[in-house]
């Protein structure tokens, strides 16, 4: 009797402990197309992965007419907003670009930012994607992470 009491305690103080614990927080950023991509859409969804390390996931609607195919996107993190930013990106997250534009699908891309999420998440920086620099390179999305 006494060891499913005590199983039965365990188990309670378990559930109490996974419903009190903060949900997992994700949140989507929609990406707004520069003149350069009018007409296109992306978003971006952050979620924390680790104290230290937040996961990016893409999705890219569409790159502007033009674009050499297969498209290659670069993907950057600076200081500041869409409207004003360092020269400088905090965070180049290219050490693998995407070159596996589908007009029907669209480009999904994982990226890993070195920087915690509610670092991310407190404002001040803003997520640019651009084209390669056979294309450009200009920006074709910009949002703001915070």
């Amino acid at each position: 009797m006494k060891v499913v009491t005590s199983l039965a305690l365990m188990v309670a103080a378990g559930w109490i402990c996974v419903v009190g614990a903060a949900p997992k927080q994700i949140v989507a950023v929609p990406l707004n197309a520069t003149t350069h991509n009018a007409g296109h859409i992306a978003q971006a969804v952050l979620t924390p992965l680790s104290s230290s390390e937040t996961e990016l996931s893409l999705f890219v609607g569409g790159v502007p007419n033009g674009t050499a195919i297969p498209a290659h996107l670069y993907t950057y993190i600076y200081s500041g907003s869409c409207a004003r930013h360092e020269p400088k990106p905090a965070y180049s997250l290219n050490r693998i670009v995407a070159d596996n534009f589908n007009e029907q699908a669209g480009i999904q891309l994982w990226k890993s930012v070195p920087l915690a999420y509610d670092s991310l998440r407190s404002g001040g920086y803003a997520l640019v994607m651009r084209t390669s620099p056979a294309d450009g390179n200009p920006d074709i999305f910009c949002g703001e992470l915070g």
